[in-house]
């Protein structure tokens, strides 16, 4: 959270862009900030292509509507089920699509369990790059720390989008997680 995923996405639709390529970019509904637009901490946006729901079947969506496209970029990518990791991995198979996906590695609870998408991108990407950011106290943030009305909280429904309720997440140290563990308890 707050690393820069999604501006790095922008980034890389605006450079395919400028050189006359076409671009799917999606994002899963579970994403209900903003609505069908990506949104960045720092200003940019840009609306999606589509929004998927965990029934979607991405293979096919993409099979009718954007096999034209010179790459495809998924935002939130941590939502994805393990069958549609799998059916982007077809599609760069059948297709020859490079499909680039941005999210998270660990749930607020520090377990790559929560997020089954997170899980099998991580078995089965090609590549795998970490956009790196940094905690408050400065050194590097590794862990996605979930926030109610300021406190730390390692338990809770694994999904509960922040802007929504007194919820936020920051990116931390394992050093500041576990000093706002301590101080929650």
């Amino acid at each position: 959270m707050g690393c820069g995923k999604t501006m790095q996405l922008l980034q890389v639709a605006f450079n395919y862009e400028e050189r006359g390529h076409k671009v799917c970019v999606i994002k899963p509904a579970t994403d209900t900030k903003n609505g069908t637009k990506l949104l960045t901490r720092i200003g940019p946006e840009r609306e999606t292509d589509f929004c998927f729901d965990r029934k979607t079947n991405l293979y096919e969506k993409i099979a009718k509507d954007y096999k034209d496209v010179h790459c495809i970029l998924v935002d939130e990518s941590q939502f994805l089920t393990k069958a549609q990791v799998d059916q982007l991995m077809q599609v760069t198979i059948d297709f020859d699509i490079p499909v680039m996906c941005y999210g998270l590695r660990l749930n607020f609870r520090r377990e790559d369990g929560g997020f089954e998408g997170a899980t099998r991108l991580l078995q089965i990407a090609h590549d795998i790059e970490e956009i790196k950011t940094i905690c408050v106290c400065g050194k590097k943030a590794t862990y996605n720390a979930r926030f109610l009305n300021g406190k730390l909280v390692a338990d809770g429904p694994d999904v509960l989008i922040d802007g929504t309720s007194d919820i936020a997440y920051r990116a931390i140290c394992p050093a500041c997680y576990e000093k706002y563990l301590k101080g929650a308890k």
